[in-house]
């Protein structure tokens, strides 16, 4: 024998059209509580959330607080669940489970919120740390905070030192040019010949021979006085260029 199928009434195609367009569920205005149990049982937790804010003057908690028990046991576990219970039933309140819920999501917000800043924060110290470590170039020299330096150390001590060995580098430079060596080897020439001319006796008794005498005296007077003559104009001027390069270093 065949069933017969039961043609369902008119309350169960609205019920059924309902729950298939439950998406666009809003205000549920004075529907019964009979189908608001049959309807709401079918949305998440933001188009339940939705039917709550949109039905205003309306309490819908004898349908709608069974179901976010559900949502908060769902979403953030049955041992969780327990303890609001516990803690209700101790300190003799209670509490809508939409408040409850919605107190939940809101402490995790602000405890996501605190890690993220403390993550931004941590790297915003790792990328300053880097910065620091990296070499970058100046671009001017910064001025010196010693202008004036009155002992050993100091901007005006080094610049002083440091003229210092320049002069004294090019004082040495020039004593051992080749001007220099020519100069100084003349003079011990000049003063070896000196040592060698013969001192002069005069004569006892004046007469042909004194004159004779002090005529040869003065020829080899000549003679030895020629090599005490200046060096060549070459080397005059190389001395001369010495003396005024040594003035300028003073």
């Amino acid at each position: 024998m065949y069933r017969v199928r039961k043609i369902p009434s008119l309350v169960d195609l609205c019920v059924n059209k309902a729950i298939d367009n439950i998406r666009f569920l809003g205000d549920v205005g004075e529907t019964d509580i009979h189908l608001l149990e049959r309807i709401l049982p079918h949305c998440t937790v933001d188009q339940l959330m939705h039917v709550e804010k949109s039905s205003e003057g309306r309490d819908l908690t004898p349908v709608t607080d069974k179901l976010w028990k559900k949502f908060y046991e769902r979403q953030f576990g049955k041992e969780s669940t327990t303890t609001v219970i516990e803690r209700m039933r101790q300190k003799r309140v209670a509490f809508r489970w939409i408040q409850l819920y919605e107190a939940k999501m809101q402490d995790i917000e602000k405890n996501e919120s605190k890690a993220a800043d403390r993550i931004k924060q941590s790297y915003l110290k790792e990328n300053a740390r880097k910065q620091s470590r990296q070499i970058q170039i100046c671009s001017k020299v910064p001025p010196s905070s010693n202008k004036r330096s009155f002992g050993g150390s100091g901007y005006g001590y080094n610049v002083a030192n440091t003229k210092n060995k320049i002069l004294k580098k090019a004082k040495i430079e020039v004593l051992q040019s080749q001007e220099m060596k020519n100069i100084k080897a003349w003079r011990r020439n000049a003063v070896q010949k000196s040592s060698d001319i013969p001192s002069t006796k005069k004569p006892m008794f004046p007469g042909r021979e004194s004159a004779s005498t002090s005529k040869n005296t003065s020829t080899h007077m000549a003679k030895r006085c020629s090599h005490f003559a200046p060096p060549r104009l070459g080397q005059q001027l190389a001395f001369f260029r010495c003396i005024i390069l040594l003035a300028r270093l003073r």
